[in-house]
């Protein structure tokens, strides 16, 4: 059976059209785990593979990793408030690309689909009849390791609980109250994204201003 060679550089991706890892220098094989090797065999088994040319550049990883996608939503309160403009500014100052906006009622059958992790907790019930009591905006972002970044400019699902500074810490108090939501993985991204947008609706558009001076 094929083994792997050296790997000189594994990087997941995810983007338009899904997860894909980035390597150079290996070839990949299905294998047990017993060591790093064959765990990244395990992995790329199930998971699409670009192999790159030459080498993995600054340039080419960076390109790929910046088109990372995550869904964010301002909750009815949060509309209510006014701060619509104030949360897309934090995302836009910061250096995100907006890529898709909509504000939309949405039904109690499209946020059960959207909160289905949660449909066992004593509170789901109370959550959707609070989340569609109002109009939402939906949003998606793009930008390097925005998943993750947007978390934390969120903050803390309970406000008393974040920093000042962050979008919950600023501007709400109770965690029934906290103005928006984030996407909390890749995966999850991608599974909302796709629940609350249609594949025409999402803007894939250059940005020279944001290439150039937000990107080495």
């Amino acid at each position: 059976m094929p083994q792997a060679i050296e790997v000189q550089c594994l990087k997941l991706h995810s983007g338009p059209k899904g997860t894909v890892a980035l390597v150079y220098g290996t070839w990949f094989s299905p294998a047990p785990i017993m060591s790093l090797r064959s765990l990244l065999l395990v992995l790329t088994a199930t998971t699409p593979v670009v192999r790159l040319s030459d080498s993995c550049t600054k340039d080419c990883c960076s390109t790929m990793s910046v088109n990372e996608r995550t869904f964010i939503c301002v909750k009815p309160d949060g509309v209510q408030r006014n701060l619509v403009g104030k949360i897309i500014a934090r995302f836009e100052e910061r250096g995100y690309k907006l890529i898709a906006l909509k504000m939309m009622s949405a039904s109690k059958a499209h946020l059960e689909v959207h909160y289905q992790e949660l449909k066992d907790k004593p509170f789901f019930p109370h959550l959707i009849e609070y989340m569609s009591s109002g109009p939402v905006v939906a949003m998606v972002w793009q930008g390097l390791d925005v998943v993750k970044q947007g978390r934390s400019m969120l903050g803390a699902t309970n406000p008393l609980a974040s920093a000042p500074g962050t979008i919950r810490g600023d501007y709400c108090i109770q965690t029934g109250r906290n103005i928006c939501h984030g996407s909390d993985s890749v995966e999850s991204a991608q599974r909302e994204i796709a629940h609350w947008f249609k594949p025409e609706e999402i803007n894939d558009y250059d940005s020279p201003f944001i290439k150039t001076w937000v990107y080495e």
